[in-house]
């Protein structure tokens, strides 16, 4: 039965803390990682006004391959990152178990990552791997989707709830459509490409932690 665990875990013990380093207040969002080339791609969004001094940043990590702009969309950039992880990083040791990374935010001080593990054998796993490795790890919540006690929101983050349920009262799902993602956007003071991220990625979670949830052992 599959797992959802919330941690927290400082940005200088953590590889993408070390590698993407930014200044206060600025916060970065990890959108997704993905196993490319036998190693974990992560893609990244970030407010344009730190842009230039991220990028030389990045650029002048010695584990840094190439940092390519993916997309722009008024002030944020999305980035994809290529490099080359150790046989000891945190997000490869992740993917090995199969993990699903649901959301990441970063600033200067610290990361909060939220993985969705297939079972809690997984979960086990990983955490001897971070205590090996004397990486302070904060677990901050751990709760089985398919438990009473999971909550009603089914992994999503509170801005990704708060903006898909505006999307559905306000009519972005009827035919015809009664609102645009720019609209939507103006009323959480955010871009038209925040809000389609939020939709995106909250509809995916909601899927994983319900229709696609593992069944219960018999």
């Amino acid at each position: 039965m599959s797992v959802i665990v919330e941690l927290t875990i400082p940005s200088v013990e953590f590889e993408l803390g070390r590698i993407l380093r930014i200044e206060e207040p600025t916060q970065l969002t990890l959108e997704t990682m993905v196993p490319l080339g036998g190693k974990p791609t992560p893609f990244v969004r970030i407010q344009n006004e730190v842009r230039e001094t991220f990028e030389r940043s990045v650029r002048e990590h010695p584990s840094v391959n190439d940092i390519q702009l993916v997309d722009t969309h008024e002030d944020e950039t999305l980035y994809a990152l290529n490099w080359d992880p150790s046989e000891a990083s945190l997000l490869r040791r992740i993917l090995d178990l199969d993990a699903v990374l649901l959301g990441a935010t970063g600033t200067a001080d610290t990361w909060g990552l939220e993985l969705r593990f297939p079972s809690h054998e997984a979960l086990s796993s990983f955490q001897e791997f971070y205590l090996d490795e004397d990486i302070d790890v904060s677990i901050e919540r751990i709760y089985n989707p398919t438990k009473p006690d999971a909550g009603p929101w089914y992994g999503m983050t509170p801005p990704q709830r708060e903006t898909l349920a505006a999307a559905v009262e306000a009519g972005y799902y009827s035919l015809p459509r009664q609102i645009s993602t720019q609209e939507l956007a103006d009323s959480f003071g955010i871009s038209d490409q925040a809000v389609t991220e939020r939709l995106r990625r909250g509809i995916s979670t909601l899927v994983l932690n319900t229709l696609l949830v593992d069944e219960p052992d018999e």
